[in-house]
């Protein structure tokens, strides 16, 4: 009995799907769609208030404006993006920039100079997100439970700090970060573009992010594969904390002092913003870009607020509707997508 061949001419391939249409594009996607928001919210401000969209030179110090006011919230999301995709969250990074630019402009740690209080801004941040990552990680708490009493003690110990007063800082090197520009990029802009790429490197083109993904993914497949589970959480915590160190001295630079509130609901911020970017809130995956995506969509937001006189309430109203909907469309989507591999 011989075998009955096919001719090739009546050999079909299997249809490609167009790039369009396949998983890989879907950050592409989602970070159009950002774009276009970010092009909606434009035409409202134009459409609101005509009299400054008309004047060019107010348009593009708008701009740069609105980066600077995404700089410091931006460079935290980075770190909050890290720690979601991980299948954790961080309810503490904005108490962890108040003790950590309140630590940093002391008058013992000013006098010190300016390595001085970046370094102390910066290991203040790491020291507190290790704690994180080791009582979530060696103590088995819940990660909610875990960073929202971190974020208790560290606005309590920012205040201890502080004595409840805002500490001005003396420091010209310091203060002058938020104003000074390098080839008429203004240097805060120029440090979140940096860890922006820096988080983009390290999610993407190393082991650490390849790690970071699988365990957000599956924990217990990551852990059978070898991986250290319990100390890839303390360090993702730990760069969260150091995020946040940065974003201290950050904001210390635009306000030219330090204070137990300041940074206060940027853990709703970051979130958000990540959210918005494409990360998942269950963890496994997200984008560093559609972070910043997300960050620059909510800036633009609160300066269309600002110049149309809105209430900040309003501003946090609309906030919140913004996550409650993204997180319907994750749902929706993740459930399509295991009702497809079902069938």
């Amino acid at each position: 009995m011989t075998d009955t061949k096919v001719p090739a001419a009546h050999v079909t391939a299997p249809p490609k799907r167009a790039f369009w249409s396949g998983d890989a594009a879907e950050p592409f996607r989602r970070n159009l769609g950002l774009v276009g928001v970010l092009i909606i919210l434009v035409i409202i401000g134009i459409i609101t208030r005509p009299e400054l969209y008309g004047d060019a030179s107010w348009v593009s110090g708008n701009i740069w404006t609105i980066l600077k006011q995404a700089s410091a919230i931006g460079v935290v999301t980075v770190g909050m993006t890290f720690v979601i995709i991980g299948g954790g969250i961080d309810l503490s990074v904005g108490a962890i920039v108040a003790v950590a630019g309140v630590w940093s402009t002391t008058l013992a740690t000013q006098s010190y100079g300016t390595l001085g209080m970046i370094f102390t801004a910066v290991l203040v941040g790491v020291v507190v997100g290790l704690i994180n990552g080791i009582l979530i990680s060696y103590g088995r708490l819940v990660p909610f439970i875990a960073t929202l009493a971190m974020m208790v003690a560290a606005r309590g110990l920012a205040a201890q700090i502080s004595g409840k007063q805002t500490q001005v800082s003396s420091n010209l090197t310091i203060n002058n970060i938020a104003s000074n520009e390098i080839l008429g990029i203004p240097v805060l802009v120029i440090i979140l573009a940096l860890v922006v790429a820096a988080g983009w490197v390290l999610l993407n083109r190393t082991t650490f992010g390849r790690r970071t993904v699988a365990i957000g993914g599956n924990v217990e497949a990551a852990r059978l594969a070898g991986i250290n589970v319990r100390l890839h959480t303390v360090l993702l915590y730990a760069l969260s904390g150091l995020c946040c160190g940065i974003a201290a001295i950050m904001l210390t630079s635009q306000a030219t002092s330090a204070q137990a509130a300041m940074a206060n609901l940027y853990e709703l911020d970051a979130i958000a913003a990540a959210i918005i970017g494409g990360t998942l809130l269950s963890g496994g995956r997200g984008t560093i870009v559609g972070a910043l995506f997300g960050v620059l969509v909510f800036s633009t937001i609160t300066n269309l607020f600002a110049i149309n006189n809105l209430s900040t309430e309003v501003q946090n109203m609309v906030k919140g509707g913004i996550i409650v909907a993204a997180v319907l469309v994750q749902q929706f989507r993740y459930q399509s997508l295991t009702n497809l591999l079902k069938r």
